[in-house]
């Protein structure tokens, strides 16, 4: 509002000086700067009551709406990231525990995770055994022993 430079404000603080004197000069700008605060203070109420007061009336979601009837690419932007910010909003890694239906099915999947791996060791344990007794009866010795085949995990569910 005011447009006060460094030169105007020395030329103020120097008249100052001479009209109230050295003496009194440190009061008067004690009293100055409590007053500019308190105008501060009441500018700030006034604007915050303002914008309850528009806020009341729906002024905002008027401006909302010419605001993008003015500019369709722009509202169209704002929804797509309204719709990324509801999506994402439930992500976090807190909702990853065991009694969450995401943690129900992460446990679900590990344990068919597992029971595939212990399928794909006996499947080839079994190959390696018919491979070594077809070798050997080609040969015509004996079979190696056989080692176990893996146990299948319990069932987790």
């Amino acid at each position: 509002m005011f447009d006060l430079g460094w030169s105007e404000l020395l030329l103020i603080g120097i008249v100052a000086l001479i009209v109230v004197g050295p003496k009194d000069l440190p009061m008067l700008f004690r009293n100055v700067g409590r007053f500019v605060g308190k105008a501060k203070g009441m500018a700030r109420e006034f604007t915050n009551a303002m914008n309850e007061a528009a806020d009341e009336s729906g002024l905002r979601e008027v401006s909302k709406g010419l605001k993008s009837a003015t500019n369709p690419l722009g509202s169209a932007l704002d929804g797509v990231k309204d719709a990324a910010r509801d999506m994402t909003k439930g992500l976090d890694p807190s909702d990853y525990d065991k009694d969450s239906k995401t943690g129900k099915l992460a446990a679900e999947r590990a344990a068919k995770a597992k029971k595939i791996q212990a399928s794909t060791a006996r499947a080839a344990a079994d190959r390696k055994a018919r491979e070594a007794e077809a070798t050997s009866a080609a040969e015509g010795t004996k079979p190696a022993p056989e080692a176990p085949a893996p146990r299948e995990p319990e069932d987790m569910t």
